[in-house]
C-alpha cells in the first residue's frame, strides 16, 4: 500500500529539558507511563517500534532516526488495519530547547485521508500526558485503555 498524502502536526511546550523528555520516546518503561499498556522498542535505526496503545490496538513500525536528545523518527501503523497498516506512515518528534522548557513538535506524515483526523485526535490526547510525566507528574490512568 502506498503512503498517504496527509500530514498532521501537533505541538506542546513541556516544562523540562530535552534530555529529560527524550527517554519517554525511546525507553519502553517510560513510554507506557504516558502512552500504552505495553511497549517493545529498540531505539536505533531499523529497530522495532511496537506499542500496545489501548490494550487492544497495537501501533507497529520501526525507528528510522534516533538523535538524542533532539529528534526521533519512526514509522507507524496499526496492526490489522488495512487503511493504515504497520509502518505505512512516519512520525517525527523534534525536541526544541526553549528557555527553561522544551517545545515538542510532532509531525505525522504519509497518512491516508480519514486516518489523519483520528491520528491528530490521538496525538492531541497523548502529548499532554507526555507533558505531565516528563515534567515529573503523574497523568493517571489513561481513559482510552480498554477495561479488562
Amino acid at each position: 500500500m502506498a503512503a498517504g498524502t496527509f500530514t498532521v502536526n501537533s505541538e506542546i511546550k513541556i516544562d523540562a529539558a530535552p534530555e529529560a523528555i527524550f527517554p519517554y520516546l525511546t525507553d519502553p518503561q517510560k513510554i507506557v507511563r504516558w502512552k500504552g499498556v505495553d511497549a517493545t522498542v529498540e531505539a536505533s535505526p531499523g529497530g522495532v517500534y511496537r506499542v500496545n496503545v489501548t490494550g487492544v490496538k497495537h501501533a507497529v513500525g520501526e525507528y528510522v532516526e534516533v538523535d538524542p536528545p533532539h529528534r526521533v523518527v519512526f514509522t507507524w501503523g496499526w496492526e490489522g488495519d488495512e487503511q493504515l497498516p504497520p509502518g505505512s506512515s512516519t512520525v517525527t518528534i523534534e525536541l526544541i530547547s526553549d528557555g527553561e522548557g522544551t517545545i515538542v513538535r510532532l509531525t505525522h506524515s504519509g497518512l491516508p485521508e480519514g486516518a489523519d483526523a483520528a491520528q491528530l485526535q490521538g496525538w492531541e490526547h497523548f502529548l499532554p500526558r507526555l507533558a505531565i510525566v516528563a515534567s515529573g507528574g503523574d497523568p493517571g490512568p489513561d481513559p482510552w485503555v480498554a477495561a479488562p
